[in-house]
């Protein structure tokens, strides 16, 4: 684990030894390996317009930002650019039917997610999953793996009017909980997560085991990475050297 230093900012605060309230929590990638998800909806949805199938390696390199930028990605790959703007609404339609179907069919539990959520909630830290993937399907997908009891919050990318990297879910998810940001850590796995959290004011941790776009995992910029969300947890806590750095 590296947690670069940050400015101290309410140090002691109820919640955690870190000073920190809440936590910010991404989903794809983050508690839930899904690619095999998309990959399996994007097929259903590339057969159904006659073109070539898509690999998991191709779908990692796209997911993080909503659905939209997801199937535009794909399109883009296949057709030309007037070819894209004419299927797009079609092939959203069709790819979130298939998605429907599957989602949490082919995915996998990261390791010490439940067991993190457990450690955030004991010491008092207020938790909200904010992702891209829309509402109705993460909230599907927490309550399959009986995560959905732990967060006050859970918002998609259909939630609010703009999506990570913007921080206006993240500064959402805050008002929600009645917290401010900067008693807020932003944990993810990609860029986007971090963007979000930086710019909204959060401290932000990122898991190594995610998408980012296919890009290696140093290139974020953010805080420190955690092996797993359960030691983002001890870090939180203030069992980790470091935790001290974690507020702002």
């Amino acid at each position: 684990m590296s947690a670069a230093p940050m400015e101290t900012g309410r140090a002691g605060a109820p919640g955690s030894a870190a000073g920190l309230k809440a936590a910010v929590i991404d989903l794809d990638g983050t508690m839930v390996d899904t690619a095999d998800d998309f990959t399996a909806s994007l097929n259903g949805m590339l057969a159904e317009l006659g073109t070539r199938p898509i690999t998991r390696d191709e779908v990692v390199g796209y997911v993080g930002k909503g659905s939209e930028h997801l199937v535009r990605a794909v399109l883009s790959a296949r057709f030309s650019a007037e070819e894209c703007e004419a299927l797009f609404g079609e092939a959203l339609e069709r790819y979130q039917a298939h998605y429907a179907n599957v989602n949490g069919r082919h995915t996998r539990l990261y390791p010490e997610v439940e067991p993190g959520l457990a450690a955030l909630a004991t010491a008092g830290v207020k938790l909200a999953c904010v992702t891209n993937k829309p509402h109705r399907f993460a909230v599907a997908l927490l309550e399959q793996y009986g995560l959905a009891h732990y967060f006050a919050v859970i918002l998609g990318g259909d939630s609010v009017a703009r999506k990570k990297p913007d921080p206006q879910p993240m500064l959402a998810a805050c008002d929600a909980m009645d917290v401010a940001p900067g008693e807020t850590v932003a944990i993810g796995d990609s860029e986007n997560d971090a963007l979000a959290g930086r710019a909204a004011g959060m401290a932000t941790l990122t898991v190594p085991y995610g998408y980012n776009h296919g890009k290696a995992i140093q290139t974020i910029n953010s805080d420190g990475i955690v092996a797993t969300l359960l030691e983002a947890a001890r870090l939180i806590a203030g069992g980790t050297p470091g935790a001290q750095h974690l507020n702002r």
